[in-house]
């Protein structure tokens, strides 16, 4: 059971030749997969063990089954079906999108949100903005398992956590092999496969592989990406896991750009005749390696080691001013090199069987980064603005308890502790005056308590209190007047209840506070201090409900009040935080009319947001409906159909100020969708 305000609805690089070898050394173990096998070990990651601790913090959590239900092509889509949290589309190919959570509104695109995948990082330390990410890496139909944390109350991982964490754990061994494959409006296709094999006695090899295009709804929006993912598993002796996995993802695309209010009111799937042939490409490996003993029936040492490689170029045009657009160049090259270990246990104590774990992991991270502005249609006309390469260096300790001591007492603790280390240098000349040179040697320790109390039956109680961080943003953190300050500490406090009032109905609820303090400005150029605090506060609540044996009902809402109580700027006191709509809901309904027939209709609120700090800009947010209908037939074969946005509705997936002049970025009108998926 998934716990937490959501609950999960059971329901039925490019040129390089390491990877391009380990590509064909999967396809040569498919072809000696053999016949089906008898009931399979768990295959455990970081933490796995406490994930009953979860419940004392909120949490949503998608299986296998259930996201291959949706028929999603970007794991982005599955965050409409989460309380209070909303993904701000900047319809920009290429580009990661804006997560909003817990009253944060910069995540994905920034630093608020942590993802990870099988639990390695794949927020970037220096690309675009820290901490940015991009889902699209991931095959949909690959995630055994999509959990979401609320607020930074996993011990398991530190920087880029504080709004909450995206946990994503890929299928692992099983017998498997299915196939979802759509047509939709713009000429847009998806296909999606993975595939589980048994190649001998404790062998195993998971595959999964998308492709998606589209001509988009607007001029200039084309888009096409591609990923493989590979996992190789191996059983050594009852003792001993190994596994051999790797990922390979490339995208291009054009972006239309944003449009101003009045092109927005008058035409919002037009193009602003200033915005140039805008767009991005970006090439994405990863390499890794698992090994995993077994020190005794209730204690895991599990290891592993990855790296990755990455070029991402964009092009961007955007106002300066009222009248002049220019567009810019920025890419980034990484590599990064990682490795952890941890120790897994079951533990009885006193007769309280305690859950823990404890480890160690470290990564080196480096950006090679080029910036110019001005540029005619790709062409660069001035030096570079940026040309250096940004290095950050992580060494982290952590650890987290549970001890269900008693039905009414079930407490949870974690302490995690990071230290950071790193450099900036120039590659050669530049025009801008961004710092660039040693990172002052900066750590913190954040601590994490919980407990969770079955009151009766049908209800159970929950209450957290947890700490987060955040270095200094983007080349702030490599100058000299940021040797003195302090990390950007998060706290939050969470209360929440679920309760089972009759068969058929689960309701869930929290509130939340989460404030900050230290937040680090700029004094000067060059000159930083430890000034500003913001907090907020919301509820969100969940509702399922088995109405009848034929129809299903869903909700999910959320609201944040998210201000600003300390700034170096007086005026801003007292106001919201940007880009944080005041409510979010997602209602849905499904019907089954007859054997193997079902029907859903889904409707979609984001409320009002302030689309700049001094709230003198804002966007009133919008209302959709989408209309499904799928056929399945014995289990195996699905046929479905869905129809976005019905109503035709105008409006915009993300508002903005840009150079003084506020920009949207329009969504899509009504679009049709027809697929399949098939299980074999």
């Amino acid at each position: 059971m998934t716990r937490g305000p959501f609950l999960h609805q059971a329901s039925n690089l490019h040129g390089r030749p390491l990877y391009a070898a380990m590509v064909l050394a999967l396809g040569a173990q498919c072809a000696a997969a053999q016949e089906a096998s008898p009931t399979l070990d768990s295959i455990e990651i970081k933490g796995q063990a406490l994930q009953g601790a979860a419940s004392a913090y909120s949490s949503t959590s998608f299986d296998s089954e259930e996201i291959g239900d949706k028929h999603v092509s970007q794991p982005t889509e599955l965050l409409r079906h989460v309380p209070g949290m909303n993904v701000q589309n900047y319809q920009l190919s290429g580009v990661a999108d804006t997560i909003v959570m817990r009253g944060f509104g910069g995540g994905g695109h920034g630093g608020d949100v942590g993802v990870v995948l099988d639990g390695i990082p794949l927020n970037e330390a220096m690309s675009h903005a820290d901490g940015y990410v991009d889902l699209n890496v991931i095959v949909p139909l690959e995630i055994e398992r999509f959990t979401l944390y609320k607020g930074p109350v996993s011990a398991l991982y530190g920087n880029f956590n504080r709004a909450g964490l995206m946990a994503i754990e890929t299928r692992k061994r099983g017998e498997y092999r299915e196939v979802d494959a759509s047509l939709g409006s713009h000429s847009t296709v998806d296909l999606q496969g993975a595939w589980g094999l048994k190649l001998g006695e404790g062998e195993y090899l998971n595959l999964a592989a998308q492709h998606d295009r589209t001509d988009g709804f607007r001029a200039q929006s084309d888009d096409h990406r591609s990923t493989l993912a590979g996992r190789w598993s191996k059983r050594i002796s009852a003792d001993l896991d190994v596994a051999l996995s790797g990922r390979w993802h490339e995208a291009d695309g054009d972006s239309p750009g944003y449009v101003t209010a009045a092109q927005f009111a008058q035409n919002p799937y037009g193009k602003d005749p200033r915005a140039m042939n805008d767009g991005a490409n970006k090439h994405f490996a990863t390499l890794r390696a698992d090994v995993n003993y077994a020190l005794s029936p209730d204690v895991k040492l599990l290891t592993f080691a990855y790296t990755t490689q990455q070029d991402f170029t964009r092009w961007f045009s955007r106002p300066v001013n009222a009248t002049t657009w220019r567009q810019r160049e920025e890419t980034y090259d990484r590599n990064v090199h990682g490795a952890g270990t941890s120790l897994n246990g079951r533990t009885p104590v006193a007769g309280t069987p305690l859950n823990w774990v404890a480890g160690l992991e470290t990564f080196r991270e480096a950006t090679d980064y080029l910036y110019f502005d001005g540029l005619d249609n790709r062409a660069r006309l001035a030096p570079a603005i940026n040309n250096r390469t940004s290095k950050l260096n992580s060494v982290s300790a952590f650890g987290e308890i549970e001890a269900p001591i008693h039905p009414l007492f079930k407490p949870s603790a974690g302490l995690r502790w990071d230290r950071f280390t790193g450099n900036c240098e120039r590659n050669g000349a530049e025009t801008g005056t961004d710092p660039c040179g040693p990172l002052a040697r900066m750590s913190h320790a954040s601590p994490k308590l919980g407990v969770r109390s079955d009151v009766a039956p049908g209800v159970q109680l929950r209450a957290s209190w947890a700490e987060g961080f955040a270095l200094p943003s983007t080349f702030a953190k490599y100058a000299l007047g940021a040797a003195t300050l302090d990390p950007n500490v998060f706290r939050q406090t969470e209360v929440g209840a679920q309760f089972k009032p009759v068969q058929g109905l689960v309701l869930d609820v929290a509130a939340f506070r989460l404030t900050s303090s230290d937040e680090i400005r700029t004094v000067a150029p060059g000159v930083y201090e430890n000034n500003g605090a913001t907090r907020r506060s919301g509820v969100e609540a969940s509702a399922l409900w088995a109405a009848h044996r034929d129809v299903d009902l869903a909700l999910t809402w959320g609201s944040a009040h998210s201000r600003i109580t300390e700034n170096g700027n007086a005026a801003l006191i007292g106001k919201q935080v940007a880009g944080v709509p005041r409510y979010m809901a997602t209602v849905s309904a499904t019907w089954r009319p007859a054997a193997d027939w079902s029907t859903t209709a889904t409707w979609r609120r984001v409320g009002a947001y302030a689309v700049n700090a001094d709230n003198s800009v804002g966007y009133g947010g919008y209302a959709t409906v989408d209309l499904s209908a799928a056929y399945r037939v014995a289990n195996r074969y699905e046929i479905y159909a869905a129809i976005a946005n019905v109503s035709d509705k105008a409006y915009a997936t993300s508002a903005s100020v840009i150079g003084g002049t506020q920009v949207f970025a329009s969504g899509a009108p009504r679009t049709f969708k027809l697929g399949t998926k098939l299980q074999f």
